[in-house]
């Protein structure tokens, strides 16, 4: 069959040569409209409980995570050289299409009771631009009289001031979101710059911007570093300039193909999916080594036969026995590799699914394209020449095999003690592996994004978003019952004591707010109301505003704040809170300490509390990621082992081609664990990767194995030399390839792709040894059983 196919294809190699550029054509064209997107809660299945929640939640009052915050820190904050230039970082950050609203300290507003209407009235404290010294210092002192912005835009003790920047969702989640916190950071730099204050950025908007900018550049740099790495090592090698731009073509050809499908498929470049087009170059090399080297021993074989055969016959038949050797090793090896990776599509989490099939049909799809493209090129090029097949000959390489030899055969006991051994260090390190990942958890420690995260947690306590939703089951059951009031205050008084929650905004803080005022504003009275306060509170709280040419400057944010936290009955009640990124390891604890505080103040037969928000649902997609990826991994041992039983059909083989590929994911969790690199969702990924090209080295050498077998007349010891021999350097080079093509990763400025890029080069060089080492010694030990049977 394989040969039928390699004669085919030179027949119509130029209909097949036209097809293949057109095709390529089309899908380089899809591939430059293919768009970045960075949306954690993609993670969830939109059936899943939490993931409706969300969607509820944000349906009745909007999108959480949207808000940027700006911070400063300095103890000349209310002087004219910063105060006045913050007004106008504020007036202009307004005019930015894409920032919906501002609270910031310039527009804060006090409430003035109004004994004559007997109403509230919400006025600015900083009323005109710009102030001098004495306004500042008048608006200064009301402004911190007021406890209810207290750790909410400023920190007294270490003078920190936050400015809150609620984005358009819509902008947020586009690619217009790029220019917004473009112009964000502009008009951020123009503050720096005339008032010498560092300003600190942060905020879900914000970190997936950046984000997802970073992913798009990182992906260009990794697609050209492995290009070119890849041609300097294809070059060392065959020492022609044309096989190393045949296999160059191969693999950008698979490239634009995987672009182009990332398109079709209606997906978003993703941190997951950016990683595709390095790992296309990456496992295409190996394909285009194996079909080259196979060529050039073909190609030696057929220039000893008689002079009275031409060359080009020559060429045609080394091209054919190429293709009728390795085409169906080619074709699992890509199989194997395709499973490894596509198995992610059998999840329910959407991120997951996009990686799965994007790289399970873009490996396939590189198979066909290096069978197809190199014997075609082949076929034009002029047969090699004697220095392009000199590598087959390389003397220190052939003294490696000859060592590698006589451990297989004369110590065999020492191989599998020293495995033992091994094995037996990483699994207990196993024991030691923990899940835990952040928000920001891909991000250098020292990167600003994380010091401005941390630099907001240790001044206002974080600024995740995390919801509470209490629902009273009773229309006006919020606003008409005292004792539901005071347990919603009760319970912001134990979130507020929680070190890793800033104080919470809720309907009471906004009584709190109001009593003050009803007292003429003495901030001793900021407190809960009394059930005696309240009906002489009542009149007062319908809110007013003066009009908008009062000198007063009145506003209604605050109006408009308080609204917010409840619904349209006034049944629920919303408790907003920003609290630290404390990973997903600490998470739950917390998460369940607050529920169980819930659930004493609100019992469940009179209540429903359910906790909701964006740090819900980045927990829950972490947990269904990780899960899912375990889950993976499974199906792809058994989907990989049930083709190796096709492939081979034989027990023995199987159990042989299995233990050299466990072994190395064995090695590769323990490292981690004694490393303390934790289970996340980017070093999950490692073991599906590793396993899916791992194996690929298997069944190059148990496929040659099988083919020489009847060669030697069945003789084990003898095929088993004769294979370490005739693939090992074949299998060597590839894995160089391989483990140089994932170190480029280690420079990543994400943590999770520099964990995938060392761990899988280690994964991937323990492969090698136990498959050029361990897989002959047991394929001859296991032949010793047969043979005593």
């Amino acid at each position: 069959m394989w040969e039928k196919l390699g004669k085919a294809i030179i027949k119509y190699r130029f209909v097949l040569l036209i097809l293949l550029t057109a095709i390529t054509a089309l899908f380089a064209y899809w591939g430059s409209k293919a768009e970045l997107g960075y949306e954690f809660t993609r993670a969830i299945p939109t059936d899943h409980p939490v993931n409706i929640a969300y969607q509820e939640f944000k349906k009745k009052y909007g999108q959480d995570g949207n808000l940027m915050v700006v911070g400063v820190q300095t103890d000349q904050f209310f002087t004219e050289k910063v105060f006045n230039p913050y007004v106008s970082l504020q007036n202009n950050l307004k005019k930015i299409p894409g920032v919906i609203d501002i609270i910031a300290i310039p527009g804060a507003v006090n409430l003035v009771k109004d004994s004559v209407s007997e109403k509230l009235q919400a006025r600015k404290i900083f009323t005109t631009t710009p102030l001098n010294q004495a306004q500042i210092d008048e608006g200064a002192a009301g402004f911190l009289n007021l406890p209810f912005y207290k750790g909410l835009l400023y920190n007294p003790e270490s003078k920190a001031y936050l400015m809150g920047l609620t984005m358009d969702p819509e902008i947020i989640n586009s690619k217009k979101r790029d220019a917004t916190i473009n112009e964000v950071t502009a008009q951020i730099a123009n503050f720096e710059k005339a008032t010498n204050v560092e300003v600190k950025l942060s905020g879900l908007p914000y970190i997936r911007t950046v984000l997802a900018t970073r992913i798009a550049n990182e992906m260009r740099y990794f697609l050209t570093a492995s290009i070119l790495l890849s041609a300097v090592i294809l070059l060392l090698f065959f020492r022609s300039v044309s096989s190393m731009l045949l296999s160059l073509g191969v693999v950008i050809i698979g490239v634009l193909f995987c672009l182009g499908t990332i398109h079709i498929l209606g997906y978003k470049i993703t941190l997951l999916t950016a990683l595709i087009p390095p790992l296309i170059v990456v496992i295409g090399i190996p394909n285009c080594i194996y079909f080259l080297n196979k060529y050039h021993t073909s190609w030696k074989k057929q220039s000893h036969v008689g002079d009275g055969v031409p060359v080009q016959q020559k060429k045609r038949n080394a091209i054919v026995d190429m293709v009728s050797r390795m085409g169906v090793v080619t074709l699992f090896c890509n199989l194997a590799a395709a499973i490894g990776f596509a198995v992610f599509a059998l999840t329910k989490s959407a991120i997951l699914k996009e990686f799965g099939a994007v790289a399970g049909i873009n490996i396939m799809l590189l198979f066909f394209i290096s069978l197809v493209l190199i014997p075609i090129v082949l076929y034009f090029l002029p047969p090699p020449k004697e220095k392009h097949t000199k590598y087959l000959n390389n003397q220190r390489l052939n003294r490696w095999l000859d060592r590698l030899e006589k451990w297989s055969l004369a110590h065999r006991k020492l191989i599998y003690i020293v495995t033992v051994i091994v094995v037996v260090i990483a699994a207990a390190g196993t024991f030691r592996l923990q899940s835990n990942a952040y928000m920001v958890d891909d991000v250098p420690k020292t990167d600003k994004i994380y010091t401005d995260l941390k630099f907001f947690e240790k001044n206002f306590k974080g600024v995740m978003p995390l919801e509470i939703v209490i629902d009273t089951k009773k229309k006006f059951g919020v606003t008409r019952n005292f004792k539901n009031l005071v347990k919603i205050d009760s319970f912001t008084q134990y979130l507020s004591s929680r070190p890793e929650i800033a104080r919470p905004l809720s309907l009471v803080e906004g009584l709190k707010f109001a009593k003050q005022a009803f007292y003429d504003g003495d901030s001793t009275n900021y407190s809960m109301p009394s059930e005696f306060d309240l009906p002489g509170l009542a009149q007062y709280l319908n809110m007013k505003t003066s009009s908008p040419g009062d000198s007063s400057g009145s506003d209604d944010s605050f109006t408009k704040l308080v609204s917010r936290f409840m619904d349209s009955a006034k049944q629920e009640a919303r408790l907003s809170v920003n609290m630290a990124d404390v990973g997903t390891h600490a998470l739950p604890g917390l998460l369940a300490g607050i529920e169980k505080r819930a659930n004493e103040i609100f019992p469940k037969d009179q209540y429903n509390v359910s906790l909701t928000g964006s740090s819900i649902a980045f927990l829950e997609g972490g947990r269904f990621i990780i899960n899912g990826l375990k889950e993976s991994i499974f199906w792809a041992f058994l989907l990989i082992a049930l083709c190796m039983l096709y492939l081979f059909k034989s027990f023995r083989i199987l159990l042989c081609s299995l233990i050299p590929n466990i072994i190395p994911l064995v090695i590769t969790a323990g490292i981690m664990g004694w490393a303390g690199v934790p289970l996340k969702p980017s070093t999950v990924l490692i073991f599906s990767v590793a396993l899916g090209i791992a194996i690929d080295i298997t069944i190059r050498f148990l496929v040659n194995y099988k083919q020489e077998l009847t060669y030697h007349d069945n003789d084990v010891q003898s095929t088993v030399i004769q294979t370490i021999h005739s693939t090992g350097i074949s299998i060597i080079y590839t894995s160089m390839v391989l483990i140089a093509g994932f170190v480029i990763f280690c420079f990543s400025g994400f943590g999770g792709t520099e964990a995938l890029g060392w761990l899988t080069s280690i994964t991937l060089i323990t492969a090698t040894v136990t498959n050029l080492i361990l897989l002959p010694a047991l394929l001859i030990s296991f032949s010793k059983k047969k043979d005593k049977k």
